[in-house]
């Protein structure tokens, strides 16, 4: 543990003597400088607007949203209006997310109401299982996770044009390259579906639905550059919108072609084509606001320059974010072939996929928003080698995605049937099939407060381009859910679900360990307070949200709007509950989010 901590000091103080060095160049060119605290006086800090609490050592006092320093007596406050403005950012990336999450599984409706969840739509799960694995591994995430520690820190060093340059290099690279492999997997697609036998008893469905989906691929491996550019220069708001139209356009190719395709295979194929048209449209969306970003040399180029060792520092860094990112979707693939192989190739795979579409929903509300819109300014911190306000900010954010999940897990927990019932229960999605999907999203629970804290880890480490650590962890997560997969399957498709909850608990608790040793501290004393309180919380609703919409349910019958009625006023009151005991219990983040209300309100 000494020797990590005295790594991260030497590495403070050479970052330091860099920021010198940088601040004496452009002083000697007539640009501002960096500020004593460590933010740049030209207000380009990006911390996000919140309450502040003094260090009880008396230091300086810190931005508890972003760990970052406050201005001192003598500095100029220039932050504030930029704050603000972040501060509005992060509500609306939030809130765009979740309208996305929410369109989702809109999406999902409108498909289980065409398709079910039993029979060849489960050839259509592992047939986006395959290309789904592929994105995760070398495109979108964890493109865009490497790319920007690295264009960001260009740009820090004022190297404005060559972080563009590089940034030309790599959309160029992905696009070849990318194109290859989807040329290669056309090829090989029935090798590939083969290894999970015969999904949906339907296997050549599969390989073909495969084929049509493997190019999202290549569409999202450029995206991953384009969201990482503008993600560096605080454009958060497009980004997050662009999955919305992703979610529209599918929902539309439904609706207007499923009744006009003749048969189940012809219906699915109709899926996967919305979804490839969807992608395309998710990924010129955002060009008109990267263009508004051109000044002079800072645009995209036709250009290929391998030779810049930035290029190669991205795709070097990209090896272990991959893994890190990527194993993640592998576990789901493991998921996938136990469920198709072992428990049921009709229902399994499927059951397990609807469950988490709905266990994903509040992880990208919150945990992907907070995780996100913190990335570039965890980057900034560790490339100035604030290793302090570097803390501070993981702290908060490992807080803020407790207060806001924990509840959202009792609720999904204890509410799974009837939440599962009213999402998709219409068309050709039958009863039996809904206390299947309901047991899976109950396993998933039991695992959402962990699942949005990895993120905020693996995060913390991209931006200290400490990037093995998380995937070390994410290889030791693999094996040991592939284990518990095996001896959870016997249990039922539930099974599934609870041995990734378990592999996730693991999993954080080694990421926190390993941050701390490199860190020193990470404030685990005030992580501890807050979480006993959110989890005191938390309890009541759970008992809240059962004792409310059992009576209901059984008074008010089964109908969609007798389900709507008492499965809401289950969520409301729940949410009362919660915001008033933690209130009552001072939650701090609790204070935090009427904070950022009040900020809102004001505007």
């Amino acid at each position: 543990m000494d020797g990590d901590r005295n790594d991260a000091e030497q590495l403070a103080r050479e970052r330091a003597a860099r920021l010198e060095a940088r601040n004496e160049r452009r002083s000697a060119r007539g640009k501002p400088t960096y500020g004593a605290g460590g933010w740049p006086t030209d207000a380009a800090q990006t911390a996000i607007i919140a309450p502040r609490e003094r260090d009880p050592a008396g230091a300086e006092s810190v931005n508890l949203q972003s760990g970052t320093p406050e201005p001192q007596a003598g500095e100029a406050p220039t932050q504030g209006t930029h704050g603000r403005r972040l501060a509005v950012s992060t509500a609306i990336f939030g809130l765009a997310t979740g309208l996305s999450r929410v369109l989702g599984l809109v999406r999902e409706m409108v498909a289980s109401y065409y398709f079910g969840a039993s029979g060849r739509i489960n050839a259509f799960t592992v047939a986006f299982q395959v290309p789904n694995l592929v994105r995760a591994l070398v495109a979108d995430a964890a493109l865009s996770s490497a790319f920007v520690p690295v264009f960001s820190d260009l740009l820090e060093k004022g190297e404005r044009r060559r972080a563009w340059r590089v940034a030309s290099s790599l959309f160029w690279l992905m696009l070849l390259g990318l194109t290859a492999l989807t040329a290669l997997f056309i090829l090989v697609a029935p090798w590939v579906i083969g290894i999970f036998g015969n999904p949906g008893h339907d296997r050549g469905l599969a390989v073909g639905l495969s084929r049509v989906l493997f190019p999202i691929v290549t569409l999202l491996g450029v995206s991953g550059i384009i969201v990482g550019i503008l993600n560096s220069y605080d454009h958060f708001t497009v980004p997050a919108l662009s999955p919305v139209f992703w979610n529209l356009a599918i929902i539309i190719g439904l609706a207007i072609g499923v009744p006009q395709a003749g048969n189940s295979s012809a219906k699915l194929y109709v899926y996967a084509g919305s979804i490839l048209v969807a992608t395309f449209i998710q990924v010129l969306l955002p060009m008109p606001w990267l263009r508004g970003l051109d000044r002079g040399e800072e645009r995209l180029r036709v250009v290929i320059d391998w030779h810049d060792p930035a290029v190669k520092r991205v795709f070097k860094l990209m090896i272990p974010v991959t893994l890190g990112l990527g194993l993640i979707n592998v576990n789901a693939v493991i998921d996938t072939f136990f469920a198709a192989r072992l428990i049921d190739p009709d229902l399994a795979p499927t059951a397990i996929q609807k469950a988490f579409l709905i266990y994903m929903l509040p992880q990208g509300m919150f945990s992907v928003a907070i995780a996100t819109v913190l990335f570039p300014t965890l980057s900034r911190l560790a490339s100035r080698g604030d290793l302090r306000g570097f803390a501070a900010a993981v702290s908060n954010g490992l807080r803020q995605i407790a207060f806001l999940l924990a509840p959202t897990a009792v609720v999904s927990a204890v509410l799974a049937e009837p939440i599962v019932r009213l999402l998709y229960q219409r068309g050709h999605w039958h009863p039996p099939q809904t206390p299947v999907v309901a047991g899976a999203l109950a396993a998933f629970s039991a695992g959402l407060v962990f699942n949005g804290a990895m993120l905020m880890l693996n995060r913390a480490f991209f931006s200290l381009q400490s990037n093995w650590v998380p995937t070390t962890v994410a290889l030791g997560n693999l094996f040991l859910n592939a284990v518990l997969d095996f001896a959870f399957y016997r249990v039922g498709v539930w099974g599934i679900p609870l041995a990734t909850a378990v592999s996730n608990v693991v999993a954080t608790v080694a990421l926190v360990i390993l941050l701390r040793r490199r860190l020193g501290r990470i404030g685990g004393s005030e992580i501890a307070l807050s979480l006993t309180k959110i989890i005191a919380a938390s309890a009541l609703v759970a008992l809240v949200s059962w004792f409310v919409w059992h009576p209901l349910d059984g008074a008010l019958g089964r109908s969609f709007p007798a389900q709507v009625v008492s499965l809401g006023a289950a969520l409301l009151l729940a949410t009362a509950v919660y915001f008033a005991a933690c209130r009552a219990l001072k939650v701090r983040e609790m204070q935090a989010l009427l904070s950022l209300r009040g900020r809102l309100s004001s505007r």
